[in-house]
């Protein structure tokens, strides 16, 4: 008996009546497309509300604090003392503002972190990638030796006085190079990007070789476009640590002209509590208006990171999740 393929639709039962010469029987079926909704149950409507609660209290902590630097700078003198000013700023002032950016030499400085922070992130980029692509090959020779002396130096350093000499010997100081060169690479961010790649499939790899493409084609080509998530990772991490460094800087420069925005307001901030100029112009004006500096400091300093992180946010934690995977 030659079976109609409708029999294909229906179950064991329909067709074991259908063999036997019996008429099949209609069947109710449940409908995906009839509208129809499951209930949620009143564990999964608990454990909504409760999780809603808990993230919008872990926000509010977390904009709190926030929120009242902004207000700080932003309020009078005599509120900031008597401790009045919260989330909202009482006598209103912006002096402190008025007067950091009218020091030439404030955009001065803004500019050397600017152009100190995009070098510096590029040069980390470029040599934590290869460096991290390069491990990531279990075939590479010395592979536990490269990553053993890079796990090192996470524990281990020459210090402070023989970096010093080493950069002076070199004739970097007073330069970018100084600045941008010594930390240029973050281990633990190479062993983020270490793995992301390690658990990516090596099948496309070896379809680029066999297309003709080099290793650099393959990585420029194949894996890179791949890695989005942890490369926009690896980027913040890089251009906020750079973007908020001044040690180096602080260290290695002399010349108030090429100092980045940190050592400005870190010397303003010097300048406003003991009344003493040191290297910023504007502090001589600031000593009246001192309690408010610290707040108007933090604020010029966070904003550039501010407005760049909701471009890349969304590459954030799949970023840092992808590289932690272990294949």
């Amino acid at each position: 008996m030659v079976i109609n393929s409708e029999l294909t639709s229906v179950g064991s039962a329909e067709v074991e009546e259908t063999l036997a010469g019996q008429p099949v029987q209609p069947r109710a079926r449940a409908s995906r497309s009839s509208g129809a909704t499951v209930g949620r149950s009143r564990g999964e409507r608990v454990f909504g509300v409760v999780n809603v609660a808990v993230l919008l209290l872990a926000v509010a902590v977390t904009l709190f604090p926030f929120l009242t630097v902004i207000a700080q700078s932003l309020s009078s003198e005599k509120y900031i003392d008597m401790g009045a000013v919260s989330i909202w700023p009482r006598g209103w002032n912006i002096d402190t503002y008025k007067v950091v950016m009218a020091d030439p030499m404030f955009w001065t400085n803004y500019r050397n972190t600017v152009v100190y922070t995009a070098v510096a992130t590029a040069i980390s980029m470029f040599l934590s990638t290869i460096f991290a692509y390069a491990i990531s090959k279990k075939e590479l020779r010395g592979r536990g030796f490269f990553i053993g002396l890079a796990v090192f130096t996470m524990f281990f350093s020459g210090g402070l006085i023989p970096n010093y000499v080493l950069v002076n010997g070199l004739h970097m100081t007073n330069t970018i190079w100084a600045v941008v060169i010594p930390n240029a690479i973050s281990v633990f961010n190479v062993l983020i990007m270490k793995s992301f790649f390690e658990n990516m499939p090596s099948e496309l790899e070896e379809a680029a070789a066999i297309d003709g493409l080099s290793v650099y084609g393959t990585l420029w080509r194949i894996v890179l476009p791949l890695s989005k998530a942890v490369l926009a990772t690896m980027f913040l991490f890089y251009a906020v640590a750079n973007w908020n460094s001044w040690f180096q800087a602080f260290i290695y420069l002399d010349r108030s002209d090429m100092f980045p925005v940190t050592i400005y307001l870190r010397n303003l901030i010097a300048g406003a509590s003991s009344a003493q100029t040191s290297g910023a112009n504007a502090a001589s004006d600031l000593t009246g208006i001192s309690a408010n500096i610290k707040a108007v400091t933090m604020v010029l300093t966070v904003l550039p990171i501010l407005c760049v992180y909701p471009f890349i946010q969304r590459y954030f934690v799949s970023g840092v999740m992808l590289g932690s995977v272990k294949g």
